[in-house]
């Protein structure tokens, strides 16, 4: 399996992939579940834990009887010695699923007979990690799962890298979040931070997402503290405000989160690092500074904060587009909250990105192949090369197009053919 389970934040992506977990467990495999952030890493594995409480698999080592499921976590926060542990556990086979983020595929992690691997949020990976995952093990099978795909995935959708899966319904208690673009103009911007204050007066709250820094996550983390400050001098002055980056400690992260979770924050400013794992249905109005230069899966995934408490929510983009294509992402937004929409409007905006290299944007490296203008003679092109495959894997009929393949894929071709 190589599939892509699509479906928006709360509509049980979730739970699709901890049943295919304990099927590869059931089977005598072990799993991997990663994540790319360690909130959200730590956020899956609490709920794997509390929904595979009082499972059990049968025990290798007596033979008979049975054990309780094992699942871990690892992620860079991990001490030494619980990673020592956790590792052992892997390599002996004793632990059946391992939830974690980036530490998973790099390190002294081994596992002794990977079946399934999943990758929450794939396009915050670059596909060079997510190749990596799927090599570990004895080709395992790859579950990816999004709530936007970017446009290389929507490519090999089409291309026929991975098969798709859709969670179509709305999640409960959701409603759609109304999105306006607001220009430079002072007077609509004071409009938007006026809507933010009517909402904390009514008891509400809201996030405050910083413009996007070029430079190392230090450069960013100042950017978001004088933010920061700015709005409580400013726009957000008498507010409770909480501010939230990467270069946070982690104690001070989950303090901040805690609060603002708890009430006792009107106003999160914050970094990208809130577009996923976070959750609180309280929060009703999110404003984005410099929206043009974030990608629409990005926006899309940041949007998806709010309109989770079941009433009326608000997005405001603060943008001043420079170039045709952010005033496209611009206006996708604005006119949709559907994840499957955005994502084929993206494809049109930004390109498909290569489909034999690792660039996931931009013009693909095939001569025909221009999605969406091409697309049904690719599909055709596809079902055709599945026929081919299905009735010769190794393609020793057909010397010519082997040899062609080979020149294209180099190495990699052997781990095709074999597989």
């Amino acid at each position: 399996m190589h599939r892509l389970l699509q479906g928006d934040v709360g509509s049980g992506k979730t739970v699709v992939a901890l049943s295919a977990l304990l099927v590869a467990v059931q089977g005598g495999y072990q799993g991997a579940f990663m994540a790319p952030t360690e909130v959200l890493a730590e956020q899956h594995y609490l709920t794997s834990r509390r929904l595979l409480e009082g499972l059990s698999v049968a025990s290798e080592a007596t033979l008979v009887g049975e054990r309780p499921v094992r699942v871990e976590l690892l992620t860079n926060r991990t001490g030494a010695a619980d990673r020592r542990r956790i590792v052992a556990g892997l390599d002996a086979g004793e632990v059946d699923v391992v939830v974690g983020t980036h530490a998973l595929i790099y390190g002294e992690v081994e596992f002794t007979r990977l079946g399934l691997a999943v990758i929450d949020e794939q396009h915050r990976f670059g596909v060079e990690q997510r190749a990596l995952l799927k090599g570990m093990g004895e080709e395992p099978d790859v579950l990816v799962m999004t709530a936007t795909p970017i446009p290389r995935t929507a490519a090999m959708l089409v291309y026929g890298d991975l098969d798709k899966s859709e969670l179509r319904e709305m999640p409960p208690g959701r409603t759609p979040v109304t999105t306006s673009v607001i220009g430079p103009s002072p007077l609509e911007r004071t409009s938007a931070y006026e809507r933010l204050r009517d909402e904390v007066a009514a008891g509400r709250q809201a996030y405050v997402v910083c413009p996007l820094v070029e430079g190392s996550p230090r450069t960013e983390a100042k950017a978001a503290t004088e933010e920061l400050e700015r709005l409580g001098d400013e726009e957000l002055a008498g507010l409770r405000l909480g501010l939230l980056h990467g270069q946070l400690p982690a104690r001070d992260k989950e303090h901040v989160m805690d609060a603002f979770r708890a009430g006792e924050l009107d106003v999160l400013v914050a970094t990208t690092v809130i577009e996923v794992g976070v959750d609180v249905p309280n929060a009703t109005v999110m404003i984005v500074e410099d929206a043009d230069r974030f990608g629409l899966s990005q926006l899309h995934q940041l949007r998806g904060r709010i309109g989770r408490g079941g009433g009326e929510s608000w997005c405001f983009v603060f943008a001043d587009p420079s170039t045709p294509e952010a005033e496209a992402r611009m206006e996708a937004l604005a006119a949709s909250t559907d994840g499957f929409l955005l994502a084929e409007r993206d494809l049109e905006i930004r390109g498909a990105g290569e489909v034999f290299g690792e660039r996931q944007a931009g013009f693909s490296d095939l001569k025909l192949g221009r999605i969406p203008r091409d697309e049904s003679i690719v599909l055709e092109a596809r079902a055709v090369a599945e026929q081919i495959l299905d009735d010769d894997p190794a393609l020793s009929d057909h010397a010519q197009l082997r040899e062609e393949v080979e020149d294209m894929l180099g190495e990699a071709v052997e781990f095709l053919f074999k597989s």
